[in-house]
């Protein structure tokens, strides 16, 4: 028989085993839908407007029809130096959120671990996930009632003591451990869960044999449980290092004010105000662009350097 006839014999075998892939899996694939339209949607379609940072936008033109000016929003960007500074406060606050919170989830979770009795782990994990599910419009709620001056419970325990009652957050030196504290107090049962999951698949008997060998709970945490869930920790060291250029934006905005501006302003509040309440939309996108960018860069070099200490292993 002719190859050229037995060619695309062979491709309609291909396509019809795909096809018939397709239709059996079918249900995970309507499932994997709803995912694909949402990134589609709401990260890919609107990469359109990024080219409103090399142009000077004008509501008669649109988009499309506005003139290109290069470089220049960039330019008048990096001369501001009020941008200046919601770089240096961006960086400042999410190296101290790495610093500060990121270890504490790996903790909890080993620590939960380590507890035998079923009931009172579900007890500790159900009330560590709740304040997950408030948005940061309550917590900010929340925090205003505990730090207010007026009737503030924190205040309250100074006036009890004999001190005297401290506007927390209006202070620019107590602004920043106020965002640590209620991250972690927010945060740390669901970022718990990932390790959690990793803890669990590892193997059983591994513990078995160390404890043979003699080696007590903390040893079998040094030796076993560590090497176990070392490369996730990794790939979430990755994700957030990524995001060193996005502080919290839900965060900050419901809890700052003009007093604590000189360090809690980030990038993320700045593009706001440029974009909502100047209508500067160039340069709000000029540094919603630049953010992006130095994201990128941060994974990149942060995954060479995790596989560098990591036998190899990394985010890709």
């Amino acid at each position: 028989m002719d190859l050229r006839t037995k060619a695309p014999a062979a491709i309609q075998i291909k396509r019809k085993s795909l096809a018939k892939r397709i239709y059996e899996f079918r249900y995970l694939y309507l499932l994997l839908s709803f995912t694909l339209i949402y990134f589609i949607i709401f990260k890919y379609a609107p990469m359109y407007g990024v080219q409103l940072a090399f142009k000077k936008f004008t509501y008669r033109r649109g988009i499309t029809g506005s003139e290109w000016i290069g470089w220049k929003n960039f330019q008048d960007l990096f001369r501001s130096q009020q941008f200046t500074r919601t770089i240096g406060n961006t960086v400042a606050i999410s190296l101290g959120r790495l610093f500060f919170t990121f270890f504490i989830p790996i903790i909890f979770a080993v620590l939960l671990n380590e507890i035998r009795c079923s009931a009172f782990k579900r007890v500790v994990q159900t009330f560590m996930y709740l304040p997950h599910f408030l948005s940061w419009v309550i917590i900010s709620g929340i925090a205003y009632s505990l730090l207010s001056v007026n009737g503030g419970f924190i205040n309250k325990l100074l006036l009890a003591a004999g001190g005297q009652p401290v506007n927390f957050l209006l202070e620019p030196e107590c602004f920043r451990p106020i965002l640590y504290i209620s991250s972690v107090w927010k945060e740390v049962g669901w970022e718990s869960i990932i390790y959690l999951a990793a803890l669990a698949g590892i193997n059983p008997e591994l513990y078995e044999a160390a404890t043979v060998d003699g080696a007590n709970r903390f040893k079998q945490m040094i030796h076993v449980t560590w090497p176990g869930i070392r490369s996730t920790v990794v790939i979430m060291l990755i994700l957030t290092v990524s995001r060193v250029m996005s502080a919290g934006f839900d965060q900050i905005y419901n809890l700052y004010s003009s007093p604590v501006f000189s360090v809690a302003d980030i990038i993320d509040t700045y593009t706001y105000r440029e974009l909502f309440l100047k209508s500067k939309f160039g340069q709000a996108t000029a540094a919603g662009l630049f953010q992006a960018a130095i994201n990128i860069v941060m994974v990149v070099v942060t995954n060479q350097i995790a596989k560098m200490i990591n036998d190899g292993e990394g985010l890709y």
